[in-house]
């Protein structure tokens, strides 16, 4: 779960995530709204850690949500990481604020201390499930007079403690969802706001929080909806005024379903390890759901911060299709390689894709200069969706010289040495440029004379020679990729086999 947060002046927006696992699509595309509505107001975007519930922390999980954060260009201004006033960032250090607001909330009544072991609260939970009714505390210790009180404190000196819900709950008008009340009293207990291990429930915690880092707006995912109405009632009892919120509708699978966490593919290490891009990402999420005047493929992130308009955002959830990722990383990838700043990034990288799928495959380390790995990429932009794709087996050619006999070119067609002796004769010519556009024309005379030769056979012939293959790029685009030279002794190494 994640929020964005809003002040009056210059506003700090901030990001909650628990760091109980790695960081999944879900968190990112509501850290991103988090994002874009605090830049959309010039303001500063926090991350908090919510790690009071120490039984859910996953070791490193802290790290690779601020990781994942900057991975995806979501740079938080304070951090844990980066620090700042608002700090600190994790809520395990903020435990005397929480401390400090319950003792208020004893002092006034609005809170008490609850004694009941645990055992009993699961019985409860098993009773109500048995009748077929939604568990929820009885508010047994609500009314413990103060000398009951003290003699349970002799005994259980560190009890939860519970917050006393009012039975009419304030009404507020959420941003996305319009007036809401829920009258949680009547369907549920007496939160447990303090547990006994002195770390607070995130019912406390986030209020505590916002109130402290003077915040204004709150973001987060709509399945707090319903809790929104207990929060209010806290922000009463302390006598804190309350930010204003917006809920947002979930991110769902394309057929409606929840996304899974059990599922690797929706963590956001995934995707960077399967070579998509962050804009990808970024944009997929946002055009699958609203808040944007229109849908369109390829925006980038500065687009959705000056197209964002929160009063876009509808009620109904996000349905995500992933299938359509590959689309959206073509776009984004194809945008990078003409920009040549960033086109000499992906040359670095392709290089490393290259030297780790292939390391001593390689014949001739020469196919790692950068001229060379830049031609490659910009002769496949629009034509491959990850860099990644350049380093499969269907480009294996490229980088790896193929294994390719006599015998394999005659079976294909009868003409082959005289087809070879034809291209290895054009390449041979002093003034001959070696462009595509010039390099088909070229090609489609190579079947004059040649009776019973047709120019599709002749292609099949130079694609397997170039590559080994029988499917893949033009042959004219495979000869301008590897050069003349490469041409020519793939084409004589085939013949002499």
């Amino acid at each position: 779960m994640s929020k964005v947060v809003i002040t009056d002046t210059h506003p700090p927006c901030l990001c909650a995530l628990h760091p109980s696992g790695s960081l999944h699509l879900g968190g990112l595309r509501t850290a991103l709204y988090n994002y874009i509505f605090a830049k959309k107001h010039r303001g500063s975007f926090i991350l908090r850690l919510e790690d009071t519930d120490q039984t859910r922390l996953v070791p490193g999980a802290a790290e690779n949500i601020e990781n994942m954060l900057e991975w995806a260009g979501i740079l938080p201004d304070e951090s844990p990481r980066r620090g700042g006033p608002a700090g600190p960032y994790q809520q395990s250090q903020r435990l005397e604020l929480y401390s400090q607001a319950t003792e208020a909330l004893l002092k006034t009544g609005a809170a008490y201390p609850c004694f009941c072991s645990l055992q009993r609260l699961e019985l409860l939970k098993k009773e109500a499930l048995r009748n077929h009714q939604t568990p929820r505390y009885d508010n047994r210790c609500r009314n413990l007079t103060q000398a009951q009180v003290a003699q349970k404190l002799a005994q259980t000196p560190k009890p939860a403690i519970r917050f006393r819900l009012q039975e009419q709950a304030p009404a507020f008008q959420d941003l996305v969802y319009g007036w809401n009340r829920h009258e949680v009293s009547s369907v549920e207990g007496d939160p447990v706001i303090l547990k006994s291990d002195g770390f607070p429930t995130y019912h406390l915690a986030c209020v505590v929080d916002d109130h402290h880092m003077g915040i204004s707006h709150v973001l987060r995912g709509s399945e707090w909806l319903v809790s929104t109405s207990k929060h209010l009632l806290l922000y009463q009892a302390l006598g804190w005024r309350p930010p204003h919120f917006a809920h947002l509708p979930l991110l769902l699978n394309r057929d409606g379903s929840k996304l899974s966490k059990r599922h690797g593919d929706i963590f956001l290490d995934h995707f960077a390890t399967a070579g998509f891009l962050p804009d990808a990402l970024l944009d997929i999420i946002t055009n699958c759901g609203s808040g944007f005047a229109e849908n369109q493929m390829g925006r980038t992130l500065p687009e959705l911060v000056t197209q964002f308009d929160l009063t876009r955002i509808t009620c109904h959830s996000a349905l995500l299709d992933l299938e359509k990722l590959p689309e959206f990383n073509r776009l984004h990838l194809r945008r990078l390689v003409n920009s040549k700043a960033q086109r000499h990034q992906l040359v670095e990288k392709l290089r490393s894709l290259v030297e780790e799928e292939f390391g001593s495959q390689l014949q001739d380390r020469a196919v790692l200069d950068p001229l060379y790995l830049e031609r490659i990429i910009l002769l496949r932009q629009g034509h491959i969706c990850r860099l990644q794709d350049l380093v499969s087996p269907v480009y294996s050619y490229l980088w790896t010289r193929p294994a390719v006999d006599r015998a394999q070119l005659s079976a294909i067609s009868e003409k082959a040495e005289e087809v070879a002796k034809r291209v290895l004769g054009l390449l041979q010519r002093p003034s001959m440029n070696l462009t595509q556009d010039i390099l088909n024309g070229e090609l489609k005379k190579l079947s004059d004379g040649l009776e019973g030769t047709k120019h599709s056979h002749i292609m099949k012939l130079l694609r397997m020679a170039l590559s080994g293959q029988l499917q893949g790029p033009p042959v004219a685009e495979m000869m301008v990729s590897l050069g003349p030279r490469e041409v020519q002794e793939r084409i004589q190494k085939a013949l002499s086999s």
